[in-house]
């Protein structure tokens, strides 16, 4: 809800006169909490009934967090802006503990991502890693409950809420290298909506689309979703765009990094299937078959 209104407080901003209706809807990620989300089927769960509400025409736009939104979108519809990139890094949210090595063994530490798991697997093998479900607030209470030594989150939702002070320690990209499309904000709405498309095209942050579609095609030549540990992450410098990627399984016994740079002229799907083609060289898609959930 704070994206969509953040949206269309955008919107009101650019045409005054344009009214904006909020159409709140729970989705089947929000609903089934019990249950690991790489579990359920992975990230369409947080957009297929926005899809739906697109099609019928009960609604006109719908606002994503990219890192949920599936590699391959469904014919007929089009991601028309993505917005300027909040803090792209997780986070780390713990009342006791300042970072992860100083937590005691057998610490329990929360997270809903495969790519967190693996990574932190690796990283801290004297912790337990358990699932965490919710949305910011329930997973703040859950850890204030101490059910948690510390809990995993997404740098961006807790800036956004507001929630800045309860992060402990952000985790450079170099620790846990982040999510595709991790911070940046979709508006999608159905391809042949061109008075839509246009009228989000201010929104669009170039720079950004860039990143997150170099990040994308990555994901999409090693057929990633959250069913499977991988991250990507691109950052622009000057004239060059640097993109990291890495496979692992999920013990953490395994983990595949490798990055290229780009200019930032090139076209960013060549650059995401280039270092995807890098790790497959290196044995990523057994590491991926091997790390499937079912």
């Amino acid at each position: 809800m704070w994206q969509a209104r953040h949206t269309a407080a955008r919107l009101k901003k650019l045409y005054p006169d344009v009214i904006t209706e909020l159409l709140g809807m729970t989705t089947e990620g929000d609903r089934k909490l019990d249950t690991p989300l790489a579990a359920l089927g992975g990230k369409g769960l947080f957009i297929k009934e926005l899809e739906v509400a697109l099609e019928t025409g009960r609604a006109d736009i719908a606002v994503h967090s990219m890192k949920d939104v599936p590699m391959n979108l469904p014919a007929g519809f089009n991601i028309a802006a993505i917005s300027e990139r909040e803090d792209p890094r997780d986070a780390l949210v713990s009342n006791h503990y300042r970072d992860l090595e100083s937590m005691p063994a057998g610490s329990v530490v929360g997270t809903s991502s495969l790519r967190r798991e693996t990574q932190l697997r690796a990283r801290c093998r004297h912790l337990r890693v358990e699932p965490l479900r919710g949305n910011v607030q329930t997973r703040l209470r859950l850890l204030d409950e101490g059910r948690y030594a510390g809990i995993i989150l997404a740098a961006a939702g807790l800036k956004r809420l507001g929630l800045s002070s309860r992060i402990t320690l952000i985790l450079e990209p170099a620790y846990s290298l982040p999510a595709v499309g991790q911070g940046a904000l979709g508006i999608e709405c159905r391809a042949e909506r061109k008075d839509m498309m246009d009228l989000l095209t201010p929104l669009n942050h170039a720079d950004t689309r860039w990143c997150v579609e170099a990040e994308r095609a990555f994901s999409r030549a090693l057929a990633g979703s959250c069913t499977v540990p991988l991250g990507g992450f691109a950052e622009i410098s000057g004239t060059n765009v640097r993109l990291r990627g890495f496979v692992g399984s999920i013990d953490g016994s395994c983990l595949l990094f490798e990055e290229l740079t780009w200019p930032r002229s090139g076209v960013p799907e060549e650059l995401g299937s280039a270092v995807a083609q890098r790790l497959i060289a290196r044995g990523a898609r057994d590491i991926l078959a091997g790390a499937q959930v079912s």
